[in-house]
């Protein structure tokens, strides 16, 4: 299974990175997602990556400095379950969006909301969370 990365961010180093394939995110979104792989990294002491597998549901890796031997597996893991919990909405609303752009699946969706728009003389736009340029 294919996994791609979204995010990602190093506390030895202070870096943060963001994929540019991701960047038609929603602005609050990304920021939302910097600060919470910011402050992972900080937490758990490592690089902390978010990202999408092959079905589009969100994925946490947790990436222990070389020579850490200190690093709290069990731990790690634990924070990740609460930050699952705390911000469940938004990792669906992750999700959903790229199920809506990046899956076979989201191109025949939106055809159909287009077609089913056109049939009652509507325009379909999607805008706001949905800013991806197709």
């Amino acid at each position: 299974m294919a996994r791609k990365v979204l995010a990602a961010a190093n506390n030895k180093e202070q870096k943060y990175f963001m994929e540019e394939e991701f960047k038609f995110l929603p602005d609050a979104i990304k920021d939302d997602l910097k600060k919470i792989c910011i402050m992972m990294a900080e937490k758990l002491n490592c690089t902390f990556v978010v990202g999408f597998d092959d079905n589009g549901d969100v994925y946490f890796e947790t990436v222990k400095h070389e020579g850490d031997f200190d690093f709290d597996e069990i731990g790690a893991e634990l924070e990740i379950k609460r930050l699952q919990k705390e911000e469940l909405e938004l990792f669906r609303a992750m999700e959903l969006w790229y199920v809506i752009f990046f899956t076979k699946e989201g191109e025949l969706a939106k055809q159909e909301l287009m077609h089913r728009a056109a049939a009652e003389g509507k325009t379909l736009q999607i805008r706001g969370f949905f800013n991806k340029k197709s």
